[in-house]
């Protein structure tokens, strides 16, 4: 097995790269008070700048994965990161709220290009027995972003100012993309026509369906929400009629046919439309219930990354022992006991529930989100892993706003409802408005009511929560597959005939062939490629067209003719069985017969194969077998 010596040095930059991104956006929620303050910036400017770079990010997500797929992994990472590390230099010298929320969309352009770059570059280097624990780490350094953010956000105002949060990642992004230059090789898939109108469709359906979700909360059901809404189903819907049919879609939508790629893509999105609400009444709750300060706030969600960090590490290697589906299955009924432990959270309980609660969600998510990721990932051919990539991040960033525009309701309704009757309007509005009414009043009781009714409050969002962890689970259970056994190293010596083969004749030999093998006149060529030539197909029809052999068989294909190649010094086929109703009249000279094999629909020509010292030879038989 060839692995890049350089690999784990690799991913190391990978991390970093996805580190830089998850920590500036966190970091920036810490910011806003003196930001606000210093640019004097409103209510809808501050929302703008949280939400510029979220909107340009997800809706260019698909394109990023597609261009990286077309034009090279790196080159497009490389990219993103300038892009990101110049934007960010803008924004500390940023003098208003407008110059912030230009700077920030640029940023979202970057962090676009990075992030699906940075898990396929993951899939392309890292052979599949160490994928998982690759996974593994990249996906804790996430995590550890997602909770190291405010943290580090709250020490660098505390020592300098609102600006040393976006000027932190220009220092960041040079080392990143050196380390790229020099430590990274180039991946990329086989060359493909643009496709501009699935471009076009995409960014339009994505970034009308965020910020449908981003407004929603806000202004509920008006007139801009609705036509936002409008205009994102048109175009989704209409990004998926256009990508079934054009014939190099930027999208293969035939990848949502596997089981685990659907299965995996359908969990995330329940997962992280749960967690949506989780930081969002959490923070509420350590700061107007407990009273916590930001950087106290910050800290006490050390123990979910603390957690994560480690049970990611038991997470890989349970994937490597049992397979994907009991490590999902496993950790995401932790995540649900997490989530149950923070919903029965009373009145007066106090930070250690909390605690306790966060463990376990930090446990369950580093047990389950490599298995999850992977099984996704591990349905996505290498010549769509960009793209394969940008569609794992769109699902997680879609279900972590629809998350907090759903979850969001859900908490201010219930914050509402538990109000007691006779509370002003502006007190019953949020937990904040209430206490600064019982601030200015010197209304104790009215603070008291505000946090039991928040407490409450919470304890629904957290049910809300915890029934869509529980979906996600039942769908692990019985759409993910199994663990699945490795195919057994090839033999490479030759092997004797086979004596029920038939015979062979009219075989156009494919020893030395480089491209497509021609067929005889009218006839209808197949490929029977072993899964170690996967890689040199020129399309992913391989993976739509693959089926499953006998337990300790090595896997074949039959490949349609335009993307045919011939195998060179590749394994030979000596343990080639009977594929199903898909396999043609197959008759290899040195391998096992295959029996009562159904015909290939138009085939008139049928398919050999000979073993040699260095691998397999593919030939295409004339109509005279």
């Amino acid at each position: 097995m060839n692995r890049n010596p350089r690999r784990w040095w690799i991913l190391l930059v990978l991390c970093l790269s996805t580190l830089v991104l998850v920590i500036d956006n966190m970091a920036l929620n810490v910011a806003i008070p003196p930001l606000t303050e210093d640019l004097g910036a409103g209510p809808q400017d501050i929302q703008w700048i949280l939400d510029s770079y979220i909107l340009v990010f997800a809706g260019l997500l698909l394109t990023a994965g597609s261009l990286s797929d077309r034009f090279g992994r790196r080159r497009v990472m490389i990219i993103g990161l300038a892009l990101f590390g110049v934007a960010s230099m803008a924004g500390t010298l940023a003098e208003t709220p407008g110059m912030l929320i230009a700077a920030r969309a640029v940023m979202g352009v970057g962090g676009a290009l990075v992030l699906p770059s940075t898990l396929s570059i993951l899939i392309t280097v890292f052979d599949e027995d160490e994928r998982p624990k690759a996974m593994a780490a990249w996906g804790a350094v996430s995590m550890a972003g997602l909770v190291g953010g405010p943290i580090l956000g709250g020490v660098l105002i505390a020592h300098f100012w609102w600006g040393a949060v976006f000027l932190i990642n220009v220092p960041v992004a040079a080392v990143s993309i050196v380390a790229a230059a020099v430590l990274m090789p180039e991946s990329r898939g086989p060359w493909r026509r643009p496709d501009p109108l699935g471009m076009v469709l995409s960014i339009t359906g994505m970034a009308a369906l965020v910020w449908t979700i981003i407004e929603f909360p806000k202004n509920g059901v008006d007139g801009r929400t609705v036509t936002g809404g409008a205009i994102a189903i048109v175009a989704l819907i209409g990004f998926g009629i256009w990508e079934s049919r054009v014939k190099s879609p930027m999208v293969p939508l035939r990848l949502f046919r596997d089981r685990d790629f659907a299965g995996g893509s359908l969990s995330l999105t329940l997962v992280e439309v749960g967690n949506g609400g989780l930081l969002l009444a959490l923070t509420q709750y350590l700061q107007f219930v407990l009273g916590y300060s930001p950087l106290k706030t910050g800290v006490s969600f050390i123990p979910v990354a603390v957690a994560a960090l480690v049970f990611n590490g038991l997470g890989a290697a349970l994937v490597g022992r049992l397979g994907n589906r009991i490590a999902a299955v496993a950790g995401l009924l932790i995540v649900a006991a997490g989530f149950g432990t923070l919903a029965g959270v009373a009145p007066g309980d106090g930070y250690w529930p909390v605690a306790i609660g966060l463990v376990l969600m930090g446990a369950g998510s580093g047990l389950a989100m490599p298995a999850t990721i992977g099984a996704l990932m591990g349905a996505v051919p290498a010549e769509h892993a960009g793209v394969g990539s940008a569609l794992n991040d769109t699902i997680q960033q879609a279900g972590a706003a629809l998350g907090v525009a759903l979850l969001g309701t859900v908490l201010t309704s219930s914050y509402k409802a538990a109000m007691p009757d006779g509370t002003s309007d502006q007190a019953r509005e949020s937990i904040g408005d209430a206490l600064a009414v019982a601030a200015r009043t010197g209304d104790s009781t009215l603070a008291h009511q505000a946090r039991d009714a928040f407490t409450t409050a919470m304890g629904t969002t957290f049910l809300a929560s915890l029934t869509g962890v529980v979906a996600a689970t039942v769908l692990a259970l019985f759409v993910l597959r199994g663990r699945r056994t490795p195919p057994p190293t090839p033999a490479t010596s030759d092997t004797a005939p086979a004596t029920n083969a038939a015979p062979v004749t009219n075989a156009t030999n494919a020893t030395n062939a480089v491209g497509p093998v021609d067929t005889p006149p009218g006839a209808e060529a197949v490929t029977l490629v072993p899964p170690t030539g996967a890689d040199a197909l020129a399309d992913a029809v391989l993976m739509e067209d693959t089926v499953d052999t006998t337990p300790g068989a090595e896997a074949v294909a039959l490949v349609p003719p335009a993307d045919a190649v011939a195998l060179v010094d590749k394994a030979p086929t000596e343990d080639a069985v009977a594929m199903a109703p898909r396999a043609g009249t197959v008759a290899p000279a040195d391998a096992v017969g295959l029996g009562d094999a159904a015909p290939v629909a138009d085939a008139v020509s049928s398919v050999a194969s000979s073993t040699r010292e260095n691998g397999s030879v593919v030939g295409l038989v004339g109509d005279g077998v």
